[in-house]
């Protein structure tokens, strides 16, 4: 064997094992409803945020807060596959409200971030 051939050898072994490694999956924000950073006219029934990959229920959380920092979701918090929901027990006030999320893929990496809407009657 040359060593033209061998360092071919050895390369292509490091690309076999990098494609072999697992893949590193975390759960990002996809998309919300309301929308990240929008305006809307009425109170929303609910806050529904999507990410994208599988949640582990019993360590996502979502919070809705005032501008106050007061918690004004019902703290009913429920995850099913991608996505978490909280609904919104009373009509919310015009103003900005505070999404708080985080967020524990089923292969165990956590994120976490916030996001803001605004209520306009």
């Amino acid at each position: 064997m040359t060593i033209w051939t061998r360092r071919a050898a050895l390369a292509a072994g490091i690309v076999l094992a990098a494609q072999a490694l697992p893949a590193g999956a975390h759960a990002f924000l996809d998309h919300a409803n309301p929308r990240v950073g929008s305006t809307v006219d009425h109170s929303p029934p609910q806050v529904t945020v999507w990410f994208t990959e599988k949640l582990e229920p019993a360590f996502s959380t979502l919070k809705v807060l005032d501008a106050a920092g007061h918690q004004v979701d019902a703290k009913d918090r429920k995850v099913e596959g991608g996505q978490i929901n909280v609904t919104i027990p009373n009509v919310l006030a015009p103003g900005k409200y505070r999404v708080e999320w985080r967020a524990l893929s089923v292969d165990t990496h956590v994120t976490q971030g916030q996001f803001t809407f605004e209520v306009t009657r």
